[in-house]
């Protein structure tokens, strides 16, 4: 009997796993408020340099702000730029501070600020640019943070991914709480730009332990049947994590306290573990049987489900456990020492970095939209449920690999389209962007519950840790690809739309998994090889006879 069966008795969805799948809602909504944090607390507001005070009797401000700074091609005062000795304007008296109108005959010479920068702050009071001065030649910095987060969690999956299936689900969930609201408490109480970057990189490394762990945690407590339902419900409360940031971000202005919102709702978390059950599944195969009874007994008793004592007893569940047991700890090697497992760990890493690209690449960029960034990420937030919904129909009618592949390659032609758009055109301009967003986070909803079911129980979370330190890399890279507008204002959307489009291609190499039972060993993911060799076989065969006879 394998676990299947055992959890057929027991109840493969019904209120213990609705229960479970309520207690891990919380990470899911607090993924969002970190991970797109940056959209409000990386901005630069608009700025310029820090001017001496007007005079007392004087009370136009574009006038004195006209003779102090220089004008860009776009007709709007330079942010980085002053004269190097402010001139009189015609019919202007601006006191004996200025050049005389003889000196106007000459181009007046620029500048860097030398007294720093005045920021406007009718829309946030402040960021991390305004705090540092992160502008002008140091304006990479702001968005190298965003990077240094996602290298953390790049970090952070690989650690979660092999602590989690060597020690357990639910004690590393405990971790990643634990660390995730002691770290960024500290992260919000910086007093230098280099302590923040360390310890939002740091935050980002304990944030990832959610990536890794809930999905699978949810997935091996439920039957075939419900997984795709019990997925796509999951993944709205990202959704709601994504709205929950744009009226959060409205609310509060400040990063500091922006920051802290977003990192309290971990004090819950904590309190919820109490709550939360291993997964039996990983408790057989490490041969931990007493423990994997209890939960089971657990479910049922939840369920309302009748199970007999021979059918959860001792001999039962260690015939089980035997054939799911595992010899050695789990590696990241194990992924690349059979050819089928290779192959998909292979496939995964493009995919999933191609899914991370567009995705943060489109979400972490809101420039050009005409929208402030209020409405911008609230309408991100918005049009994400209906792609939950387009992932559910798809996946039941075509399969995980055909939705995933479709969505990617969705995100690339708006891609494509975007770079025929003429710039100002900014309501085709919007709109793309939008269904671009739906498009990627469908993807990324697929790529995640895909994944899962691809891998055997005692790899699944090392190999979805593979996937999502790839993955992370990607989405590290995306806000530094937005600078290379710099070389060629397109070229950004160039490499997001190239790089789905080539991971829209993979995935069309991975085995389809609709219907199919969740792997539990890697001898069972092999055994899914040669079956589905032999039924190819056979299909030629057949076809070759049917011509023989035509």
């Amino acid at each position: 009997m394998g676990f299947e069966e055992l959890l057929d008795k027991v109840g493969g969805f019904g209120p213990f796993q609705l229960r479970n799948l309520l207690l891990l809602a919380l990470p899911r909504v607090l993924l969002p408020l970190h991970f797109l944090l940056p959209v409000f607390l990386s901005t630069t507001p608009a700025h310029h340099c820090a001017l001496p005070q007007a005079p007392a009797n004087f009370s136009h401000q574009d006038a004195w702000l006209e003779a102090h700074l220089p004008r860009e091609p776009d007709g709007t005062f330079s942010s980085c730029l002053q004269f190097a000795s402010p001139w009189v304007l015609p019919n202007t008296t601006l006191g004996g501070l200025m050049q005389s109108p003889g000196d106007l005959e000459s181009q007046p010479s620029t500048v860097p600020c030398s007294q720093g920068w005045e920021y406007d702050r009718s829309e946030f009071s402040s960021t991390i640019a305004t705090e540092w001065d992160l502008v002008c030649e140091q304006k990479g910095l702001s968005k190298l943070t965003s990077t240094f987060f996602f290298v953390g969690v790049l970090v952070g999956a690989v650690l979660f991914g092999y602590l989690s299936d060597r020690f357990g689900r639910r004690r590393l969930l405990l971790v990643a709480y634990a660390s995730s609201l002691v770290l960024s408490l500290v992260s919000a109480a910086s007093v230098s730009y280099v302590m923040f970057v360390i310890t939002r990189t740091l935050t980002g490394s304990a944030l990832a332990g959610f990536t890794i762990i809930v999905l699978p945690l949810e997935l091996e407590w439920l039957d075939v049947e419900h997984r795709v339902v019990a997925g796509v419900l999951s993944t709205i409360f990202w959704t709601g994590g994504v709205l929950l940031l744009a009226l959060v971000g409205y609310l509060i202005r400040d990063w500091r306290w922006l920051l802290l919102a977003a990192t309290l709702p971990c004090v819950p978390g904590i309190l919820s573990i109490w709550w939360v059950p291993e997964s039996a599944r990983w408790l057989l195969t490490q041969g931990r049987v007493e423990e994997a009874r209890g939960y089971l007994l657990c479910c049922a008793r939840l369920n309302g489900q009748s199970v007999g004592e021979e059918e959860l007893s001792q001999e039962a569940l260690n015939k089980v456990a035997e054939g799911e047991r595992v010899v050695q700890r789990p590696s990241y090697l194990d992924l690349f020492r059979t050819p089928r497992l290779r192959h998909i760990s292979l496939c995964c890493v493009v995919v999933w970095f191609g899914v991370n690209v567009s995705y943060y690449g489109l979400t972490l960029d809101l420039s050009g939209l005409g929208l402030d960034v209020y409405q911008t990420q609230l309408l991100f937030g918005a049009v994400e449920l209906p792609s939950k919904l387009l992932v559910y129909l798809c996946v039941r009618r075509a399969g995980r690999r055909l939705t995933l592949s479709g969505m990617l390659l969705g995100a690339a032609l708006t891609y494509g389209v975007r770079l025929l758009v003429p710039s100002g055109t900014r309501a085709w301009t919007t709109a793309l962007a939008v269904v671009g967003k739906m498009f990627s986070e469908a993807a990324f909803t697929t790529a995640y519950f895909f994944t899962s079911e691809l891998y055997p129980t005692v790899l699944r979370q090392t190999g979805l840790g593979l996937a999502s330190l790839v993955g992370r890399l990607g989405g590290s890279l995306a806000p530094l690809a937005a600078l290379l507008d710099g070389v060629w204002l397109l070229l950004p959307k160039l490499v997001y739309g190239g790089i789905a489009l080539l991971a829209g291609c993979i995935a069309l190499l991975l085995p389809e998994t609709r219907k199919a039972q969740l792997p539990e060993t890697i001898q069972d993911v092999e055994k899914m090889s040669h079956q589905e060799e032999e039924m190819q076989c056979r299909l030629n065969g057949t076809e070759e006879r049917h011509s023989e006879k035509l």
